[in-house]
């Protein structure tokens, strides 16, 4: 567990990377935002977050059944259910919110760069924000 890093993963570093040369400026890990969103802009409220598949409960209605403890069901559900929670209220205050699956970024670096350059230039007018 000691290995699990929350801040500068992978997938993040990747993204990060891709947005400066890219030359799109932000706020990394902002913490004066509720849920602390991976990328800020606070000038324009857009923030995107970077979520694990595991701890954030991508497909985990077609996994809890196996999960080997309680203990982790727990975990993942408390997880969702704070996530739900601080999008919400980063809604209310105008934020835009993109979210965005480390296995999308795994799969296809190129298309995930896009997908969050365009949401950062082009607010929310495609709809990204619209997750559970």
């Amino acid at each position: 567990m000691s290995k699990i890093r929350s801040k500068n993963t992978k997938a993040e570093l990747v993204v990060f990377c891709g947005l400066r040369k890219r030359k799109i400026y932000f706020q990394r890990h902002y913490k004066k935002a509720s849920g602390c969103p991976d990328i800020a802009i606070p000038r324009k409220k857009i923030a995107v977050f970077i979520d694990g598949d595991f701890w954030h409960g991508k497909n985990f209605t077609k996994i809890k059944n196996r999960l080997p403890k309680k203990y982790w069901k727990a975990k993942i559900e408390a997880n969702i259910a704070r996530d739900k929670k601080n999008r919400t209220k980063l809604r209310r205050q105008g934020w835009k919110i993109l979210r965005v699956w480390v296995s999308d970024i795994s799969k296809s670096k190129i298309s995930s760069l896009i997908k969050i350059e365009e949401f950062i230039k082009n607010g929310n007018k495609k709809n990204y924000g619209k997750n559970k």
